[in-house]
């Protein structure tokens, strides 16, 4: 039985994306023939070229966020699969400033092949192209996975320091160097008592007793390592945000910035009190939190749970972050 309002007909993400642009077309243009969204307003001292992309099935993230202040292009692929190197080649050439482009890239492999391929063409073409790679997911720091900490909720808060830094005129080397950095200081975790359905079978990725959560989620259904009982939110919330601090350890001159992240299918409601319970741990812990978001994000088709982020930040990250935004999905 179908669960998701579409067509049928394989075509939910091109259908999907064809009405985001109708719906934002103040804001974003969508190049249906060669898979990606550009942003109609950029800084006009902005001189390199901000581009991410990825798995349908996160909105609003990437093309959410594409627009001033943030990112000048976005790929989707299929939904939880790499866009192909031919989508983000052209999407590069489109939005590349005077000193190239820059491609911000959740850790997986896919991405890291697909994006890879793209820049060694763009390098074939003359165009400077380097990679800034997010790898936040604590779930997945062990040594015995090789392919490193996967790429989850920090991507927004990297994208729009990111965003405003280039707005600065910021050049190539300086902007990949910070994005790098601030890569370093952030950390994710999530957790979820269900998880999302395939929109190809109906059937969901796996299936938890009552009263569990999986600890330690991947947004594409990935299994934890383990699952616990749900128990009492705060506990909860007082655990992740302890392993998220001893994983980022904030400085002494530094606050944190914060990413109460909805799975898809949470309610604004609980988040909320998510959020208030993860700044209650800070005060205790005298952690200055800076700045938060609350609200779905980085979502995982209508899987029910949600992730932390915490970002350790300086002033001068702060400022960057402060600096106006104008895209879909997040503005100020």
């Amino acid at each position: 039985m179908a669960r998701y309002f579409e067509n049928g007909t394989g075509d939910l993400v091109s259908d999907a994306l064809s009405g985001f642009a109708r719906a934002h077309a103040d804001l974003v243009r969508y190049d249906s023939a060669n898979g990606y969204v550009t942003a109609r307003h950029t800084a006009p001292g902005r001189r390199v070229g901000l581009l991410s992309g990825g798995g349908s099935g996160h909105e609003p993230l990437h093309a959410g966020y594409v627009g001033a202040g943030m990112l000048d292009a976005a790929c989707p692929g299929r939904i939880f699969a790499s866009p192909h190197n031919r989508q983000i080649f052209r999407a590069s050439l489109a939005v590349a400033g005077p000193e190239g482009v820059l491609h911000i890239v959740k850790n997986y492999t896919g991405d890291r092949i697909n994006f890879g391929i793209a820049a060694e063409r763009l390098a074939d073409a003359g165009i400077t192209c380097s990679r800034v790679l997010v790898d936040d997911d604590l779930a997945t720091e062990s040594e015995s996975i090789a392919a490193g900490r996967r790429g989850t909720g920090a991507t927004v808060l990297l994208e729009k320091v990111l965003g405003a830094a280039a707005d600065t005129g910021m050049g190539h080397g300086r902007l990949a160097e910070l994005g790098t950095a601030l890569a370093g200081r952030c950390r994710t975790l999530a957790a979820a008592s269900a998880a999302h359905h395939s929109p190809a079978t109906g059937e969901p990725a796996f299936v938890l007793p009552a009263g569990e959560l999986e600890y330690g989620v991947g947004i594409h259904g990935e299994r934890a390592a383990r699952t616990r009982d749900q128990g009492q939110v705060g506990d909860l919330v007082e655990e992740m945000t302890g392993a998220l601090l001893d994983a980022v350890r904030p400085g002494p001159e530094e606050s944190v910035v914060v990413l109460v992240n909805g799975l898809g299918s949470v309610t604004a409601l609980e988040l909320y009190g998510i959020f208030g319970e993860l700044g209650r741990v800070l005060d205790d812990r005298g952690v200055r939190l800076a700045r938060q978001l609350v609200g779905d994000y980085v979502t995982a088709l209508d899987m029910r749970g949600f992730s932390l982020t915490l970002m350790a930040a300086d002033e001068a990250t702060l400022n960057f972050y402060d600096a106006p935004v104008h895209t879909p999905a997040l503005r100020w």
